[in-house]
């Protein structure tokens, strides 16, 4: 029987797949989850190191979805998606970097925007009607998915992005596509651009008219392809190496896919969750406080989320018990287990600043922003660690290019060369339509 999903506010609310990636939000506004995560088959590991990144994939979504989608059509679907290399570039001995940015817009939201666009592609092909993407962004994913979805039939993008949030190539790279591309311009933060995009989702007479559905994180779709690469970093690791995972840390979807990965039964040690100044996920593991808060604005722009909704698929995940029949754990429980196999660090951007020069003058390796935050986080545990056995791996989200500016004040150079799919953007014009922060005005421009 195919996997349903259900809410995280109410596991008596199930769906099938195709309701819950293309409605995306539940009525009561949880998230999606899947009501099944099985650990992987003895046959998936008797041969997954032999496995490329694409059929790891393949494997992992056909055993997730349970007969969802017919193995015929899906393995073509995850193949296309997932056409290029996530490679480990190792800094010293027990320390390496998963480099994500190897997709079509040199971010790790590659994988699930690509993924997640054809999956829809998929779901609607006998629909006949026309399906509208809502993103709010807080740099990459808004790129990521207009690059999946332009030009794509039967579909159109609305990306939402804070004004003077993201950098300038990253504006670009969402506003310069037009076609059936739409840039909103918010006078205000990320998290009024996701607050913005719930409400919308939340008018279920409009979501129902416009056919509306979401391309960020919150979308269970978004999060099946990012556990791939966990997959694909501990299979490059040597044998009897366990990989702690060191994440970047803004909305937590990227490491809620590590928690899926490892619930799939994959051997990982730890995670860590790597934050800047919006620290919210780290200060609930030291104290058990979820205090969420209005983002503050740093130079790792991605992670700047003050209310990460991955944090209720996080809870969920802790909160399930490892039995079916078995009864649900308690918050403490929840909590206790979760702080245990998460560990939480944040940094400021002057410390992150040194972090970005000391890598390249050690090991001539440049880190973006916010991979730099996890190299801060790795180096504190290394101390810390005395299992030679434990290999760090920090993902690194996005090409360092992308932030040229803050590149280039630390190292004293520019990233060279610029690839050049990017490099063309910058004499683009771009376009974006200004929007305030305001419920009632965005709902009245989607009416529109």
């Amino acid at each position: 029987m195919a996997t349903a999903f259900y809410s995280t506010n109410n596991r008596q609310h199930v769906q099938p797949l195709k309701e819950a990636v293309l409605r995306s939000l539940p009525a009561d506004r949880g998230l999606y989850m899947p009501e099944s995560i099985r650990p992987l088959p003895d046959s998936f590991w008797e041969t997954w190191r032999d496995l490329s990144l694409g059929e790891l994939g393949f494997q992992v979504t056909k055993h997730l979805l349970d007969g969802a989608i017919p193995d015929e059509e899906l393995k073509p679907l995850v193949l296309e998606a997932i056409n290029f290399p996530a490679p480990l570039h190792p800094l010293k001995d027990g320390l390496s970097v998963l480099e994500l940015f190897h997709g079509p817009t040199l971010a790790f939201k590659d994988f699930g925007a690509r993924f997640m666009a054809r999956l829809m592609g998929h779901l609607t092909k006998d629909d006949g009607r026309e399906l509208t993407v809502l993103v709010a962004t807080s740099g990459d994913t808004g790129g990521a998915v207009a690059s999946a979805f332009h030009k794509v039939p039967g579909t159109r993008v609305i990306i939402l992005y804070p004004q003077g949030g993201v950098s300038a190539l990253q504006e670009k790279q969402l506003t310069t596509l037009g076609d059936n591309i739409t840039a909103l311009e918010v006078t205000g933060t990320f998290d009024d651009c996701q607050r913005l995009v719930k409400a919308a989702f939340a008018d279920r007479e409009l979501s129902e008219r416009l056919n509306l559905t979401s391309a960020n994180s919150i979308n269970i779709s978004r999060l099946i392809p990012q556990s791939f690469y966990y997959f694909e970093a501990a299979r490059q690791l040597p044998e009897g190496q366990l990989p702690t995972f060191v994440v970047p840390s803004g909305n937590f979807g990227n490491l809620t896919a590590g928690l899926l990965a490892q619930r799939l039964g994959l051997p990982i040690a730890q995670f860590v969750a790597a934050t800047n100044a919006n620290d919210v996920v780290p200060r609930y593991l030291l104290n058990g406080q979820y205090e969420p808060r209005p983002s503050v604005a740093t130079i790792s722009n991605a992670m700047d989320v003050g209310a990460p909704s991955n944090f209720a698929r996080m809870v969920d995940l802790f909160a399930r018990p490892a039995q079916p029949e078995a009864p649900t754990l308690t918050e403490a429980d929840a909590l206790e287990d979760m702080s245990a196999q998460i560990q939480g660090l944040a940094y400021t951007d002057q410390v992150t600043r040194s972090a970005i020069r000391e890598v390249w003058d050690k090991h001539r390796y440049a880190l973006c922003p916010h991979t730099a935050v996890a190299y801060l986080a790795a180096k504190d545990r290394e101390g810390n660690n005395p299992n030679k056995q434990e290999h760090q791996i920090l993902l690194a989200t996005a090409h360092p290019s992308k932030f040229l500016p803050t590149m280039e004040e630390e190292l004293g150079q520019g990233i060279t060369p610029v690839p050049e799919r990017l490099a063309c953007l910058a004499e683009r014009e771009k376009v974006a339509e200004s929007m305030k922060p305001s419920e009632e005005d965005f709902l009245a421009w989607l009416q529109k």
